[in-house]
């Protein structure tokens, strides 16, 4: 029986700490895996260490440079680059156990699940080991979020600890660029209906001096920016219809005095709240026509990207 072709990615960005013991985790898991780590544009010795423990350990492997910055600039790079049957993205930091590699690898290479995550949320470890309670909380909103607009019932949407089959990777465009990657990627499974799997994890804050490069505010304004967006872009008549809604209301609010006029006097004094009220009807009619128009080209595009998956899974088996 062939091996499965592995490959382990691992996006660093001044990881110099933590990188060497990164690595050598994940090849005492997976010592046939090749060990992608990309450089996302570190100050430190990141790519110097990183270079130097895979020689060391002799492990098949490189490191990447990535100058545009983001961890989803770097995914991006190592997706288009490397090839593999399975693809396991893990952050340089060892805040995930590599020993679990295998419960994850398992539904993929089963032809059970075509991405698997790491779930840190389940077992109370990401709530006992993150010490950053904004963060607890934005991704419990993320995931509410989530899970309306999809119907779905995920627990962990932002892990960094994932696997995924050559047909997911090689369908999924990488449009994003900073840490709502692991968002985003969810978002595609969910939309495209690809079979997701939730397993428990630990997970263990970052070691002493290891400096986390997420920031809550910005990051967590990205991540519900990318939500909007996916929205717009692949549920446009929900999105559309909603503002059309919110115009249609603020029109007749506003054509109240209007209709007043007409049914006391037969006259109507409010001029400018006419012309204000007819003006947001008519973009609310014109929103409602534009939701309608995208999301038809939105189904097209849905059945041209299912296509896709089916020829490059047809080719895979």
């Amino acid at each position: 029986m062939i091996s499965p072709k592995l490959a382990v990615i691992l996006p660093a960005y001044n990881e110099a700490q933590t990188i060497a013991a990164t690595i050598e985790a994940f090849h005492t898991e997976l010592p046939q895996a090749r060990i992608i780590v990309v450089n996302n544009n570190s100050k430190d010795a990141t790519h110097q260490i990183a270079a130097d423990t895979l020689a060391k350990l002799a492990i098949d492997g490189e490191v990447i440079d990535e100058p545009r910055q983001g961890k989803g600039n770097a995914v991006r790079r190592a997706f288009l680059d490397i090839d593999a049957d399975a693809y396991v993205l893990a952050d340089a930091d060892l805040t995930y156990p590599a020993e679990r590699v295998h419960d994850l690898l398992r539904p993929v290479l089963d032809g059970r699940a075509d991405m698997v995550v790491g779930d840190r949320h389940s077992g109370g470890h990401y709530a006992t080991e993150n010490k950053r309670p904004l963060h607890n909380f934005g991704n419990g909103l993320v995931q509410s979020l989530v899970n309306i607009l999809f119907g779905a019932s995920l627990v962990d949407i932002m892990s960094g600890y994932r696997v995924f089959s050559r047909s997911f990777v090689k369908t999924y465009p990488i449009l994003v660029e900073g840490f709502q990657i692991e968002t985003d990627v969810t978002l595609h499974a969910l939309y495209r209906r690809l079979r997701i799997i939730e397993i428990p994890v630990e997970y263990k804050d970052r070691p002493e001096g290891s400096v986390s490069k997420l920031n809550t505010f910005s990051d967590g304004a990205r991540v519900i920016f990318t939500i909007a967006q996916i929205l717009r872009y692949y549920r446009p008549l929900a999105f559309f219809v909603a503002f059309s809604i919110l115009f249609a209301v603020a029109g007749l609010v506003a054509a109240v005095p209007v209709f007043e006029d007409w049914l006391t006097q037969s006259y109507i004094t409010h001029i400018p709240l006419a012309i204000l009220a007819a003006a947001l009807e008519t973009v609310a009619v014109l929103l409602f026509a534009i939701g309608i128009i995208l999301d038809s080209i939105a189904h097209h595009e849905k059945q041209r990207a299912e296509l896709h998956y089916l020829a490059v899974h047809s080719r895979q088996r």
